[in-house]
């Protein structure tokens, strides 16, 4: 009898702790449901309906929104944009990056300071961002004019395809690579220094020791920074909609863009929904492809 009410007794204190544990995380929970959960399964649903946002009911229409994403055009150079927008920003950001994490590491002090600095572009609004270098780049702007007067040259910063191109994958890199850098930077303070000094008894130069040491052994944290750096370029949305809106001649209409103008401009929200579905599908193999490569690289150096 004793021994039954001491398990009753446990269970309801388990049942307690339980009930405790979710309804601490209940805020989480219910935010992930709502602004989550119920969008993509809307969305889901949405693929299979020709819906402007106004009528009171969407018509069914089956796999018609698949068929015209997958030969429009505009989805395709949205899909090619995304690519060319990686082939650039890849490796800058991560040279960026891992370059401010060696300093933030060699810094004697106001570590914390410095490393707070660099952090403050990620935090930074992307709009104020952008529209500032909109400004920056006019044609009238001090830099433009300076350029005029001394080398007689004003490109076109953001009406060539090329310039405009750059010019956000620079803007990405500044706003991103202090970010990544506190993640590489965590990497290095988990390297021991006798690695460097038995490298340096055995007259390894600096150069070969960052190529043989410490880049191999930054592999967990470049693993995450590329993932991270690699799913940003499929959606990115600001830069290119505050500086170019697509353009010029589609040469920044990014995934996210063509999206927002089916659906906010074209009142074709379930075809934006299609193509936000076949985005999150590229996106997803694109990682799984780069996840296999980078795993390999780490497995010739000993990671599992």
């Amino acid at each position: 009898m004793l021994s039954l009410a001491r398990s009753e007794k446990g269970s309801l204190r388990s049942w307690r702790k339980q009930l405790q544990g979710w309804s601490l995380a209940s805020p989480y929970l219910i935010f992930t449901i709502i602004f989550f959960v119920i969008p993509l399964l809307w969305s889901i649903f949405l693929v299979f309906q020709n819906w402007n946002l106004i009528s009171p009911t969407p018509q069914f229409i089956g796999l018609a929104n698949f068929q015209e994403a997958l030969t429009s055009p505009r989805v395709r150079q949205a899909f090619f944009v995304s690519y060319k927008f990686m082939l650039f920003f890849i490796p800058l950001v991560l040279a960026a990056s891992i370059g401010l994490a060696l300093i933030l590491h060699h810094i004697p002090r106001w570590k914390a300071l410095f490393a707070v600095g660099f952090f403050l572009p990620y935090l930074a609004s992307g709009v104020v961002s952008s529209l500032i270098v909109r400004g920056f780049l006019s044609y009238d702007s001090a830099f433009n004019v300076f350029l005029r007067s001394h080398f007689g040259a004003s490109p076109d910063w953001l009406g060539n395809g090329t310039l405009a191109t750059l010019v956000i994958v620079v803007m990405l890199v500044w706003k991103l690579s202090g970010y990544y850098a506190l993640i590489f930077l965590s990497g290095l303070q988990g390297i021991a220094p006798e690695i460097y000094e038995a490298a340096s008894i055995d007259g390894v130069s600096r150069w070969a020791s960052f190529w043989r040491i410490t880049l191999p052994l930054l592999y967990p944290a470049f693993y995450t920074v590329l993932i991270l750096a690699v799913g940003m370029m499929f959606s990115i949305f600001t830069e290119p909609f505050t500086l170019t809106n697509g353009g010029p001649d589609m040469a920044t209409q990014t995934w996210q863009l063509e999206i927002y103008y089916q659906a906010f401009d074209q009142f074709r929200s379930g075809y934006a929904a299609t193509i936000a579905l076949i985005n999150a599908v590229v996106t997803l193999l694109t990682i799984l492809i780069i996840r296999r490569l980078v795993e390999a690289w780490g497995h010739h150096y000993g990671w599992d």
